[in-house]
């Protein structure tokens, strides 16, 4: 059985790596949940909480959190190829 991952990603609408993040994800049919930090003040607080970083895009996969669009770590987490 193929469990699911949650996959949480951090972003604000004017952030380019945010979106290309959003487009790998969608291109490989992973789901996500967005937080936009520029809105969501809670999202924001939580985010550098977790990350120690003021920055975005802020991935959480299962917990685990990745600081930019790594893209190598991402595919690793996710199973992608």
């Amino acid at each position: 059985m193929n469990q699911e991952k949650k996959v949480i990603i951090y972003t604000t609408p004017i952030c380019p790596y945010c979106q290309a993040i959003k487009d790998y994800f969608n291109d490989n049919d992973i789901e996500y949940e967005e937080k936009d930090i520029s809105q969501d003040k809670k999202a924001r607080d939580k985010m550098v909480k977790k990350s120690g970083s003021k920055g975005v895009p802020v991935v959480e996969i299962n917990g685990e959190i990745i600081i930019g669009f790594d893209k190598k770590k991402i595919a690793s987490l996710l199973n992608i190829d």
